[in-house]
């Protein structure tokens, strides 16, 4: 891309994106940075004053007559001239990828796969000062497209009923379309965007929304996809059976916050959901950090109230409600695995698991 600006302000800039990042890209030892001339007369080999870190994959050169030729690192960061030229050149380049995703998705698409999570850094960093410059340069799979798509053509296929743009966390697209959390989306036709990167949920986020659609995890908070009547319901049914609740929940004490009947599940049996704030997938990433404050998410234990497996555990506990903390156990184990989560004492599951197959046996 060859760029050439007269003005108050000459230079002229030779940029190019590399068809696959380098292996040390994301390592410590790799310099960012542009070559660095003035009138013809080379001055530094690597420039990183001018582009952003999100745009370290960057190569090329910049040539301006505008700068002296004397002129020092220290005077570089200080350069009005510089940070000029690093802004045009910024815009320079979003432009030309943004008139790339138009005209050549397949092309745009090999890019965005190499590149595409610098793009969502891009985002995340310096609290989201950058967000309106790339949020539509970032694609997303979904459960509904067979190809990625941009936040815009999701919105614009939203179905008219449909209030927020929903998400989830997985390892592919095939892992969160199995979630149970999905019982319900998957039966209103909700399309849910797939996030794979661990930076994903937090330009999210740092986002908050798009074209005023606000963004909503799908295993977080309350959905509020059902109606009135349905609300009610549910509302009637947990008070009926907040004895049972109230038992699994005092078994859960140091794992849960509460144990509900579900507004989201119609198949499956059991999930966990956290309350807004920090989520499941936050917490897994800023636990593989070296900070020393690692929040962590709180978790809800949702029964969906129409499973087979309720109505067990409601026998179980009219007869001999002395064994619900071993099911209620077994319950949150299994909700833990469905989440992605490491069991605390994998033997002792087992081990409970062997106790009630032996017992069915008899």
């Amino acid at each position: 891309m060859l760029i050439n600006v007269e003005g108050k302000l000459d230079y002229r800039a030779l940029i190019f994106i590399p068809k696959r990042p380098p292996m040390n890209l994301y390592s410590e030892k790799y310099e960012k940075g542009l070559q660095l001339y003035s009138k013809g007369v080379f001055i530094m080999e690597k420039c990183k004053e001018l582009v952003p870190d999100y745009l370290r994959f960057v190569k090329g050169l910049v040539d301006s007559s505008d700068l002296d030729l004397n002129i020092s690192r220290e005077t570089l960061q200080k350069s009005r001239q510089l940070k000029e030229i690093a802004e045009n050149v910024e815009k320079r380049i979003l432009s030309r990828l943004e008139r790339l995703l138009k005209n050549d998705y397949d092309r745009y698409l090999e890019f965005f796969k190499n590149f595409g999570i610098n793009l969502k850094f891009g985002i995340y960093d310096d609290f989201g000062l950058k967000k309106d410059l790339l949020k539509d340069l970032i694609l997303y799979e979904t459960t509904n497209e067979d190809k990625m798509i941009t936040l815009k053509e999701y919105v614009e296929k939203m179905p008219k009923d449909q209030e927020f743009i929903y998400f989830a966390s997985g390892k592919s697209k095939v892992a969160v379309q199995a979630i149970p959390q999905m019982d319900l989306i998957k039966k209103k036709g909700y399309d849910v965007l797939v996030l794979t990167d661990d930076v994903d949920e937090f330009v999210l986020n740092i986002m908050g929304e798009y074209n005023k659609k606000q963004f909503k995890s799908v295993n977080q908070g309350e959905l509020d996809l059902l109606s009135d009547e349905e609300k009610e319901e549910i509302k009637n049914l947990n008070e009926q059976k907040k004895p049972l609740l109230d038992k699994i929940k005092e078994a859960l004490k140091d794992e849960v916050t509460d144990v509900v009947l579900s507004k989201r599940l119609t198949d499956s049996a059991v999930c966990l959901v956290s309350t807004d704030g920090v989520s499941f997938e936050m917490e897994k990433v800023i636990s593989n950090m070296p900070n020393e404050n690692k929040p962590k998410a709180e978790k809800i234990l949702e029964i969906n109230p129409n499973h087979n497996l309720f109505k067990a555990l409601e026998k179980i506990y009219l007869e001999n409600p002395l064994e619900i903390d071993d099911y209620a156990d077994l319950l949150y184990s299994q909700a833990l695995l469905i989440e992605g989560f490491d069991l605390k004492d994998p033997v002792d599951f087992a081990n409970k698991m062997n106790d009630l197959i032996i017992k069915m046996a008899k």
